[in-house]
């Protein structure tokens, strides 16, 4: 396993811990800790290096300008029109209600 599993495996165990309970503060103390010591790790500002070079760089210049492209594009306009006519639809609205009821059957399952 390499260092950097390693510590992605740690933070996220300290992580998981956390939201599973316990005592907030110990656990929000040591989630704190484990996302500090991966930034500073050699790993960490790597990651942190390539999604700068990403975002600043050549690539993310481009990214920015095709999804522009897109959105003022006759395409885009339309795409949006669609979504819009779906959600004003009435299978839209009974889509909506649909995935309200998953998601509240869902939230009650886990609180039980």
């Amino acid at each position: 396993m390499t260092d950097f599993e390693q510590q992605v495996r740690t933070w996220w165990a300290k992580l998981t811990a956390w939201l599973r309970g316990g005592q907030a503060s110990e656990g929000s103390r040591k989630a704190k800790a484990a996302l500090q010591d991966f930034r500073e790790s050699e790993t960490g500002r790597k990651a942190e290096a390539a999604i700068r070079d990403l975002r600043e760089g050549e690539t993310g210049r481009k990214a920015r300008e095709a999804l522009k492209d897109l959105r003022d594009s006759d395409t885009g306009r339309k795409a949006r029109e669609a979504l819009q006519d779906l959600r004003d639809s009435e299978t839209g609205r009974k889509a909506q209600a649909a995935f309200r009821d998953l998601r509240d059957s869902a939230t009650n399952r886990n609180k039980s």
